[in-house]
């Protein structure tokens, strides 16, 4: 036992030794704490929307899509339909908000990429650009609907008919208990998903922008569906992409959004009530700097050590929501200490390729995106940031 302690130790440190020399010295830079400033969240969210410009044009396909990634290993990745799909929202809101064009038409842009590569028949592929199978699936389309209805309101000839393509495509493949099952991701585990919920709130975002009984009829069975494997302190079962008994705050993100979206679409408290039980639930398992732990077992206990930054931001959003709706400042307190741990990871001056992105996990080591800067993990840095901003008086 001790000598195969030992070789994995001497393993280790050979790894870390073959690591670029990027990777080291921002492995030896996360310590705890984070050794960064927090320069406030609008300034933060400012840095994170330049990070995404950068990624959408340093893409390896050059393609008007967000790279999924730069990675400290390999550099810029290609592009990654699902996650330029909900980039989408933030871009051009943020365009709105701060009068800029070149946000404005970079989030056209990623539109009109999006639009062309649709199947016909309404769904969109898994991965990467260039990564196989080239197939539909169910949770990347369902993402992608989010853009697509935030497009389709400001240009319905334009983009209508993408969204209503893709919006009836997951209500025809969708069983009648609300699960869909027929067109899974093959880059995560099989089995059911329960946050799948982001996936009905695609849906309900396409019933914003029209009214559809079909579609909302299906976002609801699907949250309803989650709803069942939802325990009594909130924590969801089939809610990852790899370890259901220990699943990631990503996930458990995603799953609480949609839940969150149903409570705000319906007004039916059903919805609100299986919300705090998930909030509360996460409220519990913060660590005393704020942040919370990569993965939590069905106790609201770290199963890891390591923060998944992704999920931090995700999950201050939705306490941000349900600040909004309920009053209750723990939401508030807990959203702003969350987001602050993850302002102070972030780099605001260095090369343009790390400076302003979000890591996936902290340490950088950590066992989600490890030695990365993702996309949609700055992109929800984003939106919790002015989310945070908007909820102070």
């Amino acid at each position: 036992m001790v000598f195969r302690s030992l070789r994995s130790g001497v393993a280790g440190v050979v790894h870390h030794l073959r690591l670029p020399a990027a990777a080291r010295a921002e492995h030896a830079a996360d310590r705890s704490p984070p050794p960064g400033m927090d320069p406030g969240a609008e300034a933060a969210a400012a840095a994170c929307l330049d990070w995404l410009r950068e990624a959408q044009d340093r893409s390896a396909t050059a393609d008007g899509g967000v790279a999924r990634h730069y990675s400290l290993l390999s550099g810029w990745a290609a592009s990654y339909p699902e996650t330029t799909g909900y980039i989408v929202p933030t871009v051009l809101d943020a365009g709105d908000r701060y009068a800029d064009p070149d946000l404005t038409r970079r989030g056209l842009r990623m539109l009109d990429w999006l639009v062309s590569i649709q199947f016909p028949d309404g769904g969109f592929q898994g991965g990467m650009v260039g990564q196989s199978p080239v197939v539909p699936v169910t949770f990347n389309t369902g993402q992608i609907l989010l853009g697509l209805a935030v497009g389709a309101r400001r240009d319905p000839a334009e983009y209508g008919e993408s969204m209503r393509k893709a919006a009836d495509w997951l209500t025809a493949t969708q069983d009648a208990d609300g699960c869909w099952r027929s067109h899974p991701t093959p880059f995560a585990k099989p089995g059911e998903k329960a946050y799948e919920t982001h996936v009905a709130w695609g849906l309900m975002e396409a019933v914003r922008t029209e009214e559809n009984g079909a579609w909302r009829t299906a976002a609801f069975r699907n949250v309803d569906w989650a709803l069942t494997h939802q325990a009594e302190n909130g924590w969801f079962d089939r809610c990852c992409l790899t370890d259901p008994e220990h699943p990631l705050t990503h996930t458990l993100g995603y799953v609480l959004r949609g839940v969150v979206e149903a409570w705000r679409l319906s007004g039916e408290v059903q919805y609100l009530e299986a919300a705090v039980r998930t909030a509360d639930g996460l409220l519990g398992a913060r660590r005393t700097d704020g942040a919370l732990p990569g993965r939590l077992d069905r106790n609201w206990s770290a199963h890891v050590a390591w923060s998944c930054l992704t999920g931090n931001v995700q999950i201050a959003a939705c306490w941000l929501q349900l600040y909004a709706d309920t009053g209750n400042r723990r939401y508030l307190e807990a959203a702003r200490a969350a987001n602050r741990f993850v302002r102070r990871t972030i780099r605001f001056d260095g090369p343009a390729e790390t400076r302003g992105g979000v890591k996936g996990s902290y340490p950088v080591s950590g066992d989600y995106g490890r030695y990365a800067y993702l996309n949609w993990a700055t992109k929800f840095a984003v939106d919790a940031f002015l989310m945070e901003t908007d909820a102070l008086p």
